[in-house]
């Protein structure tokens, strides 16, 4: 996985460097493109592709400010900057985030200094690059996603935002439940030692994970998370897009869809198949892509005023995650649901079956190059280890739209131990795809608690005759679990809610 990133990003570098580029024409007709150091916070150098429209007049222009995601440079937009140049007259700056690359800076994840760096590219643009300081949008993948949610919060300047593969809640992304998603943290410590220059707050991160204290790293999550600037974003009126994966084995849907019900302005939601920045990566380069096409409407209707109609389009759209087309709601879904009620059963903890092993047996969504257990040979389920209850089944088939819930009553003997829901469809011969999952970890030997989890959001064609079926687990390789080998746990009565569209 490492040397897979390594090699992508050097890869895209050297395909897309200022020399391949040339400066300023590196494009068809209708944009040029140069090469800028601006003044970042502090006069931190910021290094920036400025991609300008040529063929719609002397401006000013409406401008779209993209910073780049983790551990990227900012090559990472100029296909889609010089699409949006050239087609719809913005002038777009794809800058590389502060600390990262050719930057300047330290990596402060998402901190004051890299969202106030949005602001002075502003202030730049309109003083040298003939934008429009009265329409003005930011857009990002990833880490340049979170950083303009931010800067929209902070800076009413922002009056769109378009969000790809982000997250509005950063210790709900990365302590799940309690649970470290230590598959999401060892790839962005990774890539962040390789491509850029930790500051005081990574470093800290880092050694707080290390020594087996990441708990202590939350304070740090409220100001780096759009789920605490919501009543900015409200009052400043930003029109928000949001577009993530099913499978983000980094920054996970649920997060996404709670953060969009609380916003009250013009609002859009794209989910769709795939894992982290995979359902957008192509359209960043210039390509075909149903989400930065929208994004792009997006712009058009919040910036330039044009009635394309999006904002007269259901708000929601929905791609189920093992195939099928769009499926559009006028709100987040919420209709009735399945509930099913598990018996009770005890299981020891701190072994591995095949339910997390990662095996791909029957995959209902590839879930890009993380390591997601996507389908499992129900048979072959120890039953001594997991918990395995048969839900319902579906003769005419069915779709699932929304948030599973799983309410449980568990009793662990160890002091702390992680537990792992997944969720499967079920053939007739027992092999099943995973349609959702969740992490939690319990604290406290002896004791019984009930606890309402939420498993993560997903839209799922069930097939005819197909069953659902749900297993917990005690070991993931993606968490760090805290099971202890040979405790044990006890489930109670509990229930398991499914809703249907």
């Amino acid at each position: 996985m490492r040397r897979s990133l390594v090699l992508l990003v050097a890869f895209l570098t050297t395909l897309l460097s200022p020399t391949l580029l040339g400066t300023p024409a590196a494009f068809a007709a209708g944009s040029t493109t140069s090469y800028q150091t601006i003044a970042g916070v502090g006069g931190t150098p910021m290094k920036a592709f400025v991609i300008q429209p040529t063929g719609w007049g002397n401006g000013p222009f409406p401008l779209l400010v993209m910073p780049s995601s983790w551990a990227v440079n900012n090559i990472e937009y100029v296909g889609a900057a010089a699409k949006l140049a050239k087609e719809s007259g913005y002038v777009v700056v794809s800058y590389t985030s502060r600390g990262f690359w050719d930057s300047g800076g330290e990596i402060d994840i998402a901190g004051p200094d890299t969202v106030g760096d949005v602001s002075k590219i502003i202030d730049w643009a309109v003083a040298n690059a003939h934008a429009d300081a009265t329409k003005v949008g930011a857009a990002g993948i990833s880490y340049g996603a979170g950083i303009s949610l931010l800067a929209a919060a902070a800076d009413p300047r922002i009056k769109a935002v378009a969000a790809m593969s982000t997250w509005t809640d950063l210790a709900r992304s990365l302590y799940p439940n309690e649970t470290v998603n230590k598959q999401a943290v060892d790839v962005l410590l990774t890539a962040a030692d390789l491509t850029g220059k930790p500051g005081p707050v990574l470093k800290e991160a880092k050694a707080a994970y290390n020594a087996g204290r990441f708990h202590e790293v939350l304070p740090i999550s409220a100001g780096r998370s759009a789920a605490s600037k919501v009543a900015q974003l409200n009052a400043n009126h930003t029109a928000v897009m949001l577009g993530n994966a099913w499978n983000d084995g980094i920054f996970a849907p649920g997060q996404i869809a709670d953060f969009y019900t609380q916003l009250s302005g013009p609002k859009r939601l794209m989910l769709s198949p795939g894992d982290h920045a995979t359902a957008e990566l192509f359209g960043a380069a210039g390509l075909p892509n149903d989400i930065w096409e929208s994004a792009g409407r997006w712009f058009n209707r919040h910036l330039k005023g044009e009635a394309n109609g999006i904002d007269a389009e259901p708000a929601v759209r929905l791609k189920p995650n093992n195939g099928g087309d769009w499926r559009t709601y006028q709100a987040w879904p919420s209709g009735t649901g399945d509930t099913v009620s598990l018996d009770g059963k005890k299981i020891w903890a701190g072994w591995p079956t095949v339910a997390d092993s990662g095996t791909v047996l029957l995959s209902g969504a590839m879930q890009g190059f993380f390591n997601i257990p996507t389908g499992v040979a129900l048979p072959f389920v120890d039953r001594n280890v997991a918990g395995v209850w048969t839900g319902p089944s579906y003769p005419n088939g069915a779709t699932l739209a929304g948030t599973p819930r799983l309410n449980v009553t568990v009793t662990p003997s160890a002091e702390k131990t992680s537990l792992f829901a997944y969720l499967y469809e079920v053939g007739p011969l027992g092999l099943g795809a995973l349609v959702t999952h969740r992490a939690f970890t319990v604290t406290g030997a002896s004791i019984t608690r009930n606890l309402d989890i939420q498993l993560e959001p997903t839209v799922w064609n069930v097939a005819p005759g197909n069953k659902l079926v749900l297993v917990i687990d005690t070991v993931d390789p993606r968490y760090l679990s805290q099971s202890t080998l040979g405790s044990t746990v006890a489930f109670g009565p509990s229930t398991l809610t499914v809703p249907r569209a």
